[in-house]
């Protein structure tokens, strides 16, 4: 994806964001939304230790994409449990960034 497409495409996860919730939200917050939208649960109110535990399972749904977590199962919470069938490669802040905004754009474009 080149530099144009992606900030274009990513303007777009944005704007739908934005539009939703009222307000833009910031990298945690995109991801807490999708680990709550993977858990798919009625629950709304979570510990610090459950909305950490909710952006683990939003970053390893977004990397199965690209075969790096495959899902193992729920446990008897419903909570969904990964495994990892490759190693993530190791990337500066910038690059690491690009990469999770190119996977929830794939995400939310599904």
């Amino acid at each position: 994806m080149d530099q144009d497409d992606f900030k274009i495409r990513w303007k777009r996860v944005e704007d739908m964001l934005t539009e939703r919730f009222g307000k833009t939200p910031n990298m945690e917050a995109t991801l807490l939304l999708i680990g709550i939208q993977e858990l798919n649960s009625p629950k709304t109110k979570f510990t610090k230790e459950q909305k950490q535990d909710l952006m683990h399972i939003a970053v390893c749904s977004l990397l199965s994409q690209s075969g790096y977590f495959e899902p193992e199962g729920r446990d008897r919470d419903g909570w969904p449990h990964f495994k990892e069938v490759q190693p993530v490669p190791k990337m500066g802040m910038e690059e690491q960034e690009r990469f999770l905004k190119e996977h929830i754009i794939a995400y939310f474009e599904e």
